[in-house]
């Protein structure tokens, strides 16, 4: 799926050259050097050459002034080459996360992160949809699981999937129109809403959180969570899983993602699509 979308991506890409000469441009900026961000940065710079989108990525240290980082987002934010800027999360604890998502371009926020976003598409308006919410809806209409009039159980609430994915869920509209629980940790036990869920979204960030025993028989389980747990036998010492326990909930589920392979590789594949819709300048009038 993610590359069947990176495939229409790039068809999009080389139209918007050839009828209105622009080339979609994406500015990522990094600060500091955790080692997975950079993973995640240099992956999504290789997506956009294979999109043949313009990237720039500036890297600052971790020691970079609140000020500073705000003045190179206000740079992008008038560059009109770059349509899409992207600070990789999470920052040093020095600067403010949300005024820095704040500083960014609504209409160049390819991370669905802003507040004007998150507003317009809490009440169905068009705009740039958070990517891995965006990439689950497209899993679950190009599987043929349609959402609608179906129960789906949101396990997590956070800002980033499980808060923007109701509310994209819960919309009266094609691929949506789900009646949609959300469960979290205030609950103790998360199990007997779980196992109501026709389609179980799980989003906590807590290994192996949600099994097989959980779960209706017969339901759809998309798995966002990437942990990483010690493994002596791996190369690294650690290995990655998921929220949901793989072995269990497989023998139950009628349809599973897998971690790593699933929901990772659809949330770039729309990072890519969201730059495309922002380059193209129709979204917002």
């Amino acid at each position: 799926m993610a590359a069947t979308i990176k495939s229409e991506v790039r068809l999009g890409a080389e139209e918007l050259v050839r009828s209105r000469g622009i080339t979609a441009g994406l500015a990522f900026i990094l600060v500091g050097d955790d080692p997975g961000s950079e993973v995640y940065v240099r992956s999504k710079g290789k997506a956009c050459e294979e999109m043949g989108f313009r990237s720039v990525t500036e890297r600052r240290p971790a020691s970079l002034a609140e000020r500073d980082l705000l003045a190179l987002i206000a740079a992008f934010n008038a560059d009109t080459s770059i349509h899409g800027i992207l600070v990789q999360l999470p920052l040093p604890r020095h600067i403010d996360d949300q005024r820095v998502i704040e500083a960014i371009d609504y209409r160049k926020d390819v991370d669905g992160f802003h507040p004007v976003n998150v507003g317009r598409l809490a009440i169905g308006l068009p705009c740039l949809r958070p990517c891995t919410p965006a990439g689950i809806l497209e899993m679950l209409a190009r599987s043929g699981n349609d959402p609608g009039g179906k129960h789906v159980v949101v396990v997590g609430r956070s800002n980033i999937v499980g808060k923007p994915v109701a509310a994209m869920l819960v919309q009266k509209q094609p691929g949506a129109n789900a009646v949609v629980t959300v469960v979290h940790t205030a609950a103790g036990d998360i199990a007997p809403f779980v196992r109501q869920g026709d389609i179980v979204i799980a989003a906590m960030g807590k290994p192996r959180a949600v099994t097989g025993a959980m779960l209706k028989p017969g339901a759809v389980v998309i798995d966002v969570g990437m942990n990483r747990i010690p493994d002596p036998s791996a190369k690294t010492g650690t290995r990655l899983v998921g929220d949901v326990d793989f072995d269990s909930a497989s023998a139950v589920a009628s349809a599973i993602t897998p971690v790593p392979g699933g929901v990772g590789l659809m949330t770039i594949a729309m990072l890519m699509k969201n730059t495309l819709i922002a380059a193209s300048g129709t979204l917002y009038r």
